[in-house]
């Protein structure tokens, strides 16, 4: 079994939205994304394990920019079929209030042997969060800035952090999407691997075993995708924003873009210990952009909010080459403004109502869709 990288001579981009389906009068989630796919018949719109959630895709884009332009014309087109139908929508990693036990599994042979598969913690799986592709050359050089990715994985988590809340409780976490995630056998953090070599031994394993069927059931926090030549950055949680989707699509891309370029000159991309990425997760899943996380193997420490800032300045210099410099200022707002983690505690402690919340986020979304 051999599995070929299908390289990209550029970076491209590919972004994936995970949507709430939200029901107007009770704030709740739906279980609308078959009526909304059926009406609309368009290949960008696509299921996902339940059918409250919505999946909003771009075609292979050029940059930042043609990524704005389609997500803001597809998600247009979705609010014309959702008005239609009595939906609204929203973006964050969980639903503050919803019920899991209420979720309707989709009809697809895929996601009920999932459930089957995993069971409960498939069932629980009442999460939202972007995806990122970006075109890579060639499989070895994918599988270097996978690893040197995972030093990153605590600061994408933090910026996009937005999972307090979850069945009506106040987790304490920054972000508890992530921390339901992991639960699945084949998600969280991804493995180290030498080389393109080692990949494929081990999907060969994990599909001669039973494990998965195809790569596309490996859910880590980042992963190859030879059939795309990417690598995907699945750690961030849905951002409650257009201009936070997009500059979010724009650090990730010129992190890649930046990494590789050390790759391509022949710098050895170095990647933290397992336990200190596992512990910096971890602490950017509790405290977002408030963690202290560890920066060397003595165990000294730095605020993740540091680590960021000095990160954007080192990746200034390939933004501005990409093109997506002004895209990733909407960065440095973002730190200035907090994670949506933080809005949403300040509206339910205002409120007390966690359907304020919800409101808040449905608002928010529309209106950065509809601003240009």
């Amino acid at each position: 079994m051999r599995i070929s990288f299908n390289g990209s001579p550029a970076p491209t981009l590919g972004v994936e939205v995970e949507l709430q389906i939200i029901d107007p009068e009770t704030g709740n989630l739906v279980s609308g994304a078959s009526d909304i796919i059926e009406r609309a018949a368009v290949p960008h719109l696509k299921p996902e394990l339940i059918q409250s959630t919505i999946e909003i895709n771009t075609d292979p884009c050029a940059d930042v920019a043609a990524v704005r332009r389609e997500l803001a014309e597809r998600l247009q087109g979705l609010y014309g079929l959702c008005d239609e139908l009595g939906y609204q929508l929203a973006s964050t990693g969980t639903h503050p209030f919803s019920r899991w036990a209420e979720q309707k599994i989709t009809d697809n042979e895929r996601y009920h042997l999932l459930a089957e598969r995993c069971q409960w913690p498939a069932r629980r799986l009442m999460i939202f969060g972007l995806h990122v592709h970006v075109g890579i050359e060639s499989g070895e050089k994918a599988i270097a800035i996978f690893n040197a990715l995972t030093t990153y994985i605590p600061h994408l988590l933090a910026l996009s952090a937005s999972s307090p809340f979850f069945q009506g409780e106040e987790t304490g976490l920054a972000s508890c999407r992530v921390k339901i995630f992991e639960s699945l056998p084949t998600a969280g953090l991804p493995y180290r691997l030498l080389n393109w070599a080692e990949f494929q031994r081990l999907m060969i394993t994990l599909v001669g075993a039973g494990a998965i069927e195809s790569v596309r059931e490996i859910w880590w926090d980042i992963r190859p995708h030879p059939q795309f030549g990417t690598v995907e950055v699945r750690i961030c949680d849905g951002l409650p924003t257009l201009d936070d989707i997009v500059a979010m699509t724009a650090l990730i891309q010129a992190l890649v873009v930046w990494l590789g370029d050390q790759y391509d000159n022949g710098v050895y991309l170095p990647v933290q210990r397992y336990w200190i990425v596992r512990e910096n997760k971890w602490r950017a899943a509790r405290w977002a952009l408030d963690a202290q996380v560890i920066v060397d193997e003595e165990g000294r420490l730095e605020p993740l909010g540091e680590s960021i800032h000095r990160l954007l300045e080192s990746i200034e210099p390939v933004s501005k080459r990409l093109g997506s410099h002004g895209e990733l200022a909407g960065v440095r707002d973002l730190m200035r403004t907090g994670p949506s983690c933080a809005a949403q505690r300040q509206v339910y402690a205002e409120t007390g109502d966690f359907k304020r919340v919800v409101g808040s986020l449905v608002d928010a979304l529309r209106t950065s869709v509809f601003a240009r």
